[in-house]
């Protein structure tokens, strides 16, 4: 288990994930993921700890109003988010990530076709 740090661009929001390994991350078309350009890593809400910056977070939903995403409200960085698919879970933009070198890790990128969100999902499922 490795815990990692992240924060936003202003480092009002901090926060800290424990996960095994980042060797996948998501890439989803959605209408606001694909504006964002985020590449997600989840973890179930014990591996994730919001260190400061509550206060700094705005909240942000769409569609179903199920998933939460959080930006800052400072900077307006979108460093987490809890997902529609799991929304008592937590997805970590990896970009986010002050200690996680993305470029050197090269993990494998899973597309998520979030413009058909329904059929997408059903198909994890399978």
């Amino acid at each position: 288990m490795h815990t990692y740090h992240g924060s936003c661009h202003c480092g009002s929001v901090r926060f800290e994930i424990d996960t095994d390994s980042i060797d996948k991350v998501t890439e989803c078309n959605c209408s606001i993921c694909h504006k964002k350009g985020a590449l997600f890593h989840r973890v179930s809400a014990e591996r994730f700890r919001l260190l400061s910056g509550g206060d700094a977070l705005v909240l942000y939903q769409f569609n179903k109003r199920i998933a939460r995403h959080s930006f800052c409200r400072h900077c307006g960085i979108h460093p987490f988010h809890r997902p529609r698919s799991a929304p008592d879970a937590y997805q970590i933009n990896v970009r986010c990530l002050d200690d996680h070198d993305l470029a050197a890790s090269t993990p494998e990128i899973v597309h998520f076709d979030g413009q058909n969100w329904e059929a997408s999902f059903e198909a994890l499922k399978r």
